[in-house]
């Protein structure tokens, strides 16, 4: 029997509020279109964030120790660039590549340091931390379980870094794995969602998901207690990421590179890119339907208690239980993360994580459509070469959903 593409969630912005309908209306006009490419003009040049962050991969490297991060001014369409020191040569070298200059105290290299001390010392469930290139300082976040001890062994880590470091702020939620994303998926009890469809290595259809959700099942299918219509083949969580290769069982499964975003809506997918702090991104969710917001922080170390995930983008994106593996992306048609884990709700607000698609299609071995246009997974742009534990917050508790989208796994 050949299986249609998954079908679409029909109500799944029904209830989503102001947020999601606002969402709506910044994306859905560009719904179904190509959208026009960067502006690259006299300096300081007005750029895309995907131009961003190709620009900063290329600037960072030269610019050595004096190179303290990056950021996108999304209203301005402007780079930022971090540097140490008031060297003319350096700033020269930033504006001759159409960025603005920014005098800083702390270089990567001095924050990539600090964040592998807070690895050794700070990876405490309920904790996570990230470069932030606006501030030029690693943010730490702690949820509301660190308390008592845990939070004095916390602070002491931060405060061993030196001032001006790092800071630690609080969140009102616990960081948990969520589940569910574009078009809701399920297995082994648990609701997810598929995040992009993808070609694998020896041309067979596929999706990409939350690694936290391939680890629960090995069988997914489009309903509850529906007959499979994947099969994992690769899955990573914890560890370096949090995504899973899902391939279809039939090979004449209709499985088109676009998000659904409500209404009879879709989003053609036409690449995969990197994220850049300071970036505007949508993500599409099975029970929260299509929110919008930034990217704050990347290579986000999370400290969950299933274990330490590294290499996630940070975002102000609101997410909840069922959201796990949903599909983060750009108005113009671009795939840049798997939903991981976060704190909060859709009501309060709070941090939410992303798996980044470029390095989770280089470890399995897939690409986006076609794959023209793909990036090659790096994560430069926003913050610089934040390395391991350079990153955003949060962290998890989360156990499997039991299919109800409640606090998945």
């Amino acid at each position: 029997m050949s299986h249609r593409r998954i079908p679409k969630r029909k109500a799944v912005l029904a209830g989503a509020g102001a947020v999601g309908i606002a969402a709506a209306a910044m994306l859905l006009p560009h719904a179904n279109a190509s959208q026009s490419g960067a502006d690259s003009r006299s300096a300081p040049r007005t750029m895309s964030a995907a131009s961003a962050a190709d620009l900063v991969s290329q600037l960072g490297p030269k610019l050595g120790e004096a190179y303290g991060g990056a950021y996108y001014d999304a209203e301005k369409q402007q780079v930022i660039v971090n540097v140490v020191g008031d060297s003319n040569n350096v700033i020269g070298q930033v504006n001759e590549a159409g960025a603005v200059a920014k005098e800083v105290e702390n270089s990567s290299t001095e924050l990539k340091s600090a964040a592998s001390t807070l690895a050794q010392k700070a990876t405490i469930p309920g904790t996570a931390w990230a470069v932030d290139p606006r501030n030029n300082q690693i943010l730490v976040t702690a949820d509301r379980t660190v308390a008592g001890a845990k939070w004095d062994k916390l602070e002491s880590a931060v405060k061993s870094l030196g001032s001006g470091v790092a800071r630690i702020q609080k969140s009102a939620g616990e960081f948990k794995p969520f589940v569910s994303g574009g078009d809701a998926i399920f297995g082994g009890g648990s609701r997810c969602s598929l995040g992009f469809n993808v070609t694998t290595q020896d041309g067979q259809s596929g999706f990409l998901t939350a690694g936290h959700c391939g680890v629960a099942a090995e069988q997914w299918s489009a309903e509850q207690n529906g007959a499979p219509i994947g099969t994992v083949q690769a899955a990573t969580f914890p560890g370096d990421g949090d995504f899973a290769l899902v391939t279809y069982d039939d090979p004449a499964t209709d499985a088109p590179s676009e998000v659904n975003v409500g209404g009879g809506q879709t989003v053609p997918i036409t690449q995969a890119a990197d994220a850049a702090v300071g970036q505007e991104v949508f993500r599409m969710g099975s029970t929260t339907g299509l929110k919008d917001g930034q990217v704050t922080g990347l290579n986000a170390t999370v400290n969950y208690p299933e274990g330490t995930v590294s290499g996630l983008i940070q975002t102000d994106v609101c997410a909840e239980p069922g959201d796990s593996g949903g599909s983060l992306f750009t108005q113009d048609g671009s795939a840049i993360g798997l939903t991981s884990g976060g704190s909060g709700d859709c009501t309060a607000g709070g941090e939410t994580f992303f798996q980044p698609v470029t390095t989770a299609l280089a470890a399995v071995g897939a690409q986006i459509g076609d794959g023209a246009g793909q990036d090659d997974g790096g994560q430069d742009a926003g913050n610089g070469d934040a390395g391991e534990g350079a990153g955003a917050d949060g962290n998890g508790d989360g156990a499997a959903d039991d299919g109800s989208g409640q606090n998945a796994g």
